[in-house]
């Protein structure tokens, strides 16, 4: 729970009301238990698991073998080619489901499940090529090629699907596990601020308790939720709302005793105990839990700046974006004609920003604005409507007809492609400052410096100039301690669906 409710966008202050009595009634499919729509979407994800497997081993075994042959020597004894096939294919679901990959606390967020799917699935094959090695079985060949690359692609599309199923359930209000906020007042309020902004968030808070003074209701959006005083009947205000999670938010003051005292009088409830500590901006996996002697400790990675993790970004940047800059030659092309026609300038736009370490590279882009932009930005600078140093206008009178079009999908940035294949950039990271900005920066926001900028990133995944500057910084701040290459692999995916409706681009 303290990973998912990092992640989540804060919003707006919660409002506070002082009107006494408030019920809240829950619909039907709102108040459905967590165990209800964790079962209905496991069953579901199963059927899925095992149709993608069972199909992608049946194309190994007609590409491979044919229809012809019918057995294969295993250690000087002949087996069916299908028997193989269903070891391998139950071996497989049977990983799938080892890894936990189905359970609640993964579907549905982060990139966890993901994860877990892509693991299972490699010490899968990896333990069948072991078997066939020591069984001297000659058919693994046709499994690794066909059936695992295959096999993998559609269970985390499928995995894929049934997660935009279910965020499209929750933002419609069901499949949501209905939560009851213990602690401060403070940290209570951060808490239900991170999952109310959150479209297609696990929970639907229904209560809240709270020690001290306090007002009648918190006003999360449109939800009013009654604040119930006292921490000692907690156990008993989760039953008579029927909840499925108590969330403690922050550090209760009563103690250490008290969580354990609580987990004791949950026992026997369909009734989660989920503990949100602030860790702001630590992503799970560098979250490691140790307990000694009862002691439960938890260690928090140091980030890392350098060493293998960097090289293989580094080569992931190379390999896409070479690909990227034959493939899209073409459009390359056309979009010079259509800049060279619209406006006199040159076509393409070169502007020193700052990249890792302070140091300054020339960024490449199409030319969107007049040649005369930066003249007229001093007088404009009364109009700006971007955030903290960035300088934004909605209607900039700069800007081209096509560029605005340009803009609009983010086509202009595609020079920057040959700044990530030198080493300028990267596909993804921090977005690339200017230098004016930079002199402007706090110390902590220097960190953004640590890793290179990015053709994409946080920033532009979750608003882009609509966030505020703050907002800005806490992302980019986040990706830069806590980047992976399947995260990486997330935002380019989320960028592609970004650039199909744009929002905060101008």
């Amino acid at each position: 729970m303290t990973e998912t409710t990092r992640r989540l966008s804060p919003v707006s202050p919660i409002r506070r009301r002082a009107r006494p009595g408030v019920r809240v009634e829950p619909s039907d499919k709102t108040a459905s238990s967590l165990a209800n729509w964790a079962r209905s979407l496991r069953q579901k994800l199963r059927i899925t698991d095992a149709v993608v497997i069972l199909c992608s081993i049946a194309l190994a075994q007609l590409a491979r073998f044919g229809i012809t042959e019918k057995s294969v020597a295993v250690s000087g004894y002949r087996v069916d080619y299908w028997q193989v096939s269903a070891i391998v294919a139950l071996s497989w679901l049977a990983m799938i489901g080892v890894f936990r990959t189905r359970d609640s606390r993964v579907i549905g967020a982060g990139a966890s499940e993901y994860r877990l799917v892509v693991h299972a699935s490699m010490l899968t094959f990896g333990l069948v090529a072991i078997a066939f090695l020591v069984l001297q079985v000659d058919v693994a060949r046709g499994y690794f090629v066909v059936a695992l690359p295959f096999g993998l692609i559609g269970l985390l599309f499928g995995r894929y699907f049934w997660r935009r199923w279910l965020v499209r359930q929750r933002e419609r209000g069901h499949f949501l596990s209905r939560a009851l906020v213990v602690g401060d007042i403070a940290d209570v309020s951060y808490v239900i601020g991170q999952i109310d902004g959150k479209a297609g968030a696990a929970y639907r808070i229904v209560g809240v308790v709270v020690d001290g003074h306090h007002p009648n209701e918190l006003v999360a959006g449109r939800q009013r939720i009654p604040v119930i005083s006292g921490l000692d009947g907690i156990a008993a205000t989760a039953s008579r709302l029927g909840v499925d999670a108590v969330i403690v938010a922050g550090q209760p003051q009563q103690g250490s005793d008290f969580i354990r005292t609580l987990g004791w009088q949950l026992e026997g409830a369909a009734t989660e105990l989920v503990l949100a500590a602030r860790l702001v901006d630590i992503a799970g996996p560098r979250i490691h839990f140790r307990p000694v002697e009862g002691l439960p400790l938890i260690h928090v990675e140091i980030p890392q700046y350098d060493g293998l993790k960097h090289a293989l970004k580094r080569t992931f940047d190379i390999t896409l974006s070479g690909l990227a800059l034959i493939a899209l030659l073409p459009l390359f092309a056309v979009l010079a004609v259509l800049v060279k026609r619209d406006s006199d300038g040159p076509i393409i736009f070169r502007q020193e920003r700052v990249g890792r370490n302070g140091k300054t590279f020339s960024m490449r882009k199409f030319r969107s604005m007049i040649t005369d932009a930066e003249v007229l930005l001093e007088g404009l600078r009364e109009k700006n409507q971007g955030a903290g140093v960035l300088f934004k206008m909605r209607n900039d009178p700069r800007v081209t007809r096509v560029g605005s079009v340009l803009r609009r999908f983010s086509l202009d940035e595609l020079p920057q492609l040959w700044n990530v294949f030198i080493g300028d950039m990267s596909l993804v990271g921090p977005r690339p400052p200017l230098v004016r900005e930079v002199a402007s920066y706090e110390d902590h926001v220097h960190r953004r410096l640590f890793i290179k900028p990015g053709l994409t990133g946080m920033w532009q995944v979750n608003g882009r100039s609509d966030l505020s500057w703050d907002e800005g910084v806490r992302l980019d701040l986040y990706y830069v301690e806590n980047w992976s290459l399947t995260g990486d692999l997330i935002i380019m995916w989320r960028t592609v669906k970004v650039l199909t409706r744009p929002t905060g681009a101008y």
